[in-house]
């Protein structure tokens, strides 16, 4: 199963309870004094729930007890943000020594807020480099203005599923690579059912579907959200009216957005047996490496594969990229067994073969160079893809911000309206989305 998240949906949650960290926090004061092979508990939080998960983070715990007989630590699973952060607040002896969060959106705040602490003087003092060991991009979404407060803790990418078998049929001989190649071969691939309905899309380019949040395609372009100083700069960036035009004809190539938002609402939920995929009603699928194992288990009742996704037709150096986020680990700033718990999280994030079985339990991408070369690594050529996806220099991750996810919320509701036609100019609608966007950063600074 994969590590199911919602970013940016839990961001906005946590933003309406004004529950998000803030640069004002004051968090409690720990210590980083203590021995680290003295007899100690430590609190583990994070939020892996499902069985198989859970048994994968335990069964990781067990190798760092082995290996360290004086840190026992204490698992608590299918922790929030939301949660986790109310307790940092809090601190006191029921607060968390170790924390890990599905959301690299907030990371921004974790490291701004001062709740989780920097990592750097830990890695110094034990002789890891960072930058020997994870590749730049994880490095990039797990710090904020020169605070490394966490690290990565295993990496999802995203790449494209596709149905060989619909291919054949219609005489596609490999998935598309360019943009313009994209709209040709989603059309063709693309089976009318009636006036309105469909058997078959070639692919779902509604924002509503499954994995598809903007985000995700639009880091096809490479395109910078922030500028230097911090502000939005979307009605700025070329690539953004580029992404919303293709996104517009990848749905016009297939009959309009009207006619798909009708057929994407009788699909079944994303984790079930009734999949879209899974059930072909989809010949090509933006999805995470964990999808693999589900339509394994599942036993697809077709032939399918995995690529890169598209790249705009004016970067073709650029295929093979793909959206890249992740788990990050670090330690709360109120813990008072600071140095044991970094044990801990050298253990989880750089230990070359805990990093592969951890990986290979969860089926999710290692997260070291090391690891990623790993022969112990499952040999799936299928989930292979997503480590070449990883390590490809063009891969792009979402920019770390004071305001955690809260601008991804604010493009996605700007890129619903923008696909149903409700925005009749675009640069204007982007110039508004850069000032909302810049109001909620300067709020969550207050």
């Amino acid at each position: 199963m994969p590590r199911w998240r919602m970013p940016t949906c839990a961001s906005a949650a946590l933003a309406a309870a004004g529950l998000l960290l803030s640069g004002c926090a004051n968090p409690s004061v720990g210590s980083a004094n203590d021995d680290p092979k003295a007899p100690v508990t430590l609190k583990f939080w994070h939020g892996w729930s499902t069985p198989g998960e859970v048994k994968a983070v335990n069964d990781s715990i067990d190798r760092f007890e082995e290996l360290h007989p004086n840190i026992k630590v204490k698992a608590t699973g299918n922790v929030s943000d939301e949660t986790v952060n109310q307790a940092l607040r809090a601190g006191g002896d029921k607060a968390p020594d170790v924390v890990s969060s599905f959301t690299t959106n907030n990371v921004g705040q974790y490291c701004d807020s001062g709740m989780w602490t920097d990592l750097d003087p830990f890695m110094e003092k034990t002789g890891l480099d960072k930058r020997k060991t994870f590749p730049k991009t994880l490095l990039d979404y797990t710090s904020y203005h020169g605070s490394q407060c966490a690290l990565p803790l295993l990496a999802d990418a995203y790449g494209m599923y596709y149905n060989k078998d619909a291919f054949e049929k219609a005489g596609i001989e490999r998935p598309p690579r360019t943009m313009s190649e994209f709209k040709k071969v989603a059309k063709k691939l693309t089976i009318r059912k009636g006036k309105d309905s469909y058997q078959q899309v070639g692919y779902m380019p509604n924002f509503r579907f499954y994995q598809n949040s903007p985000d995700r395609l639009f880091a096809q372009w490479g395109p910078e959200y922030f500028d230097a100083d911090g502000d939005a700069r979307l009605a700025d960036e070329p690539s953004t009216y580029k992404f919303f035009k293709t996104a517009r004809q990848l749905a016009d190539a297939q009959g309009g957005f009207n006619d798909l938002e009708r057929f994407r609402m009788s699909f079944g939920d994303e984790m079930s047996s009734q999949n879209a995929f899974l059930t072909g009603k989809v010949a090509m699928h933006l999805d995470g490496e964990w999808r693999g194992l589900m339509l394994n288990e599942a036993k697809a009742k077709f032939n399918w594969d995995v690529a890169p996704l598209p790249v705009p037709d004016d970067q073709p150096e650029a295929y093979g990229r793909g959206f890249i986020t992740g788990t990050v680990a670090g330690i709360a700033h109120s813990s008072k067994h600071q140095n044991a718990a970094w044990e801990l999280v050298r253990f989880l994030t750089a230990d070359t073969k805990q990093v592969v079985n951890f990986a290979n339990d969860i089926h999710n991408v290692p997260s070291t160079f090391a690891a990623l070369k790993s022969p112990d690594l499952d040999a799936d050529p299928t989930f292979r893809t997503f480590f070449d996806v990883l390590q490809n220099k063009h891969s792009k991750a979402l920019p770390p911000s004071v305001n955690g996810g809260a601008y991804v919320v604010s493009l996605m509701d700007f890129a619903y309206s923008v696909e149903a036609g409700r925005v009749s100019d675009l640069r204007k609608g982007l110039k508004k989305l850069d000032e909302q966007i810049d109001a909620d950063t300067l709020q969550s600074k207050s």
